[in-house]
């Protein structure tokens, strides 16, 4: 698991990572899962995923995978997340994240369920309760820059946190090295 401290929920860059997460590791057409899983037959189980609350939040990495198989995944994800922050998204790789992101917003407002929690949600936090119409605009007008803007602000690697259940701590640090050499330092 890696993980660094994230945003806010009245952060106005909420949008930008929503689709980050999407073109990641949000779905089983991310980055990730298509390269460490259907690719290379690496993981069973690897996603991104994000928590906001007042005035923080979290963003994070899982991906569980044999040891043997740890420096790699890890090798994967340092050069996707360096990708997309360096604003290399691929031919359409925005476009697809939009339509995910604006397709799970609305089958979610069928659930009379979820549009009550929604509801209660913005009530409860305090926070504007911004219309359907208004969200589905500002998904829109994410930008291949503010995806990337997002990726160097949330993931730069000396911003990132690790932890690791496996037999060998030592193969562990090495592995993690490759992403920030200070955590194979860290206790």
């Amino acid at each position: 698991m890696l993980a660094a401290p994230g945003i806010a929920r009245d952060d106005d860059t909420r949008y930008a990572v929503a689709l980050l997460d999407a073109i990641l590791g949000g779905s089983a057409s991310s980055r990730l899962f298509q390269e460490i899983r259907e690719q290379r037959g690496m993981a069973y189980s690897v996603y991104t995923f994000g928590s906001q609350y007042a005035e923080t939040g979290q963003v994070g990495i899982y991906v569980g995978t044999r040891e043997d198989n740890l420096d790699e995944c890890l090798a994967v994800i340092a050069r996707e997340l360096e990708d997309v922050a360096a604003g290399r998204l691929r031919a359409g790789e925005l476009d697809r994240a939009k339509e995910n992101l604006e397709g799970r917003l609305l089958l979610s407002l069928e659930s009379t369920s979820n549009r009550m929690s929604r509801l209660g949600k913005a009530l409860v936090t305090d926070m504007e309760l911004v219309s359907v119409e208004e969200t589905l605009r500002r998904v829109r007008a994410v930008t291949e820059d503010d995806v990337a803007e997002a990726a160097r602000a949330l993931f730069t690697p000396t911003r990132l946190s690790a932890a690791g259940i496996g037999p060998r701590e030592s193969r562990f640090r090495k592995a993690v090295t490759r992403l920030n050499p200070a955590l194979a330092e860290a206790s």
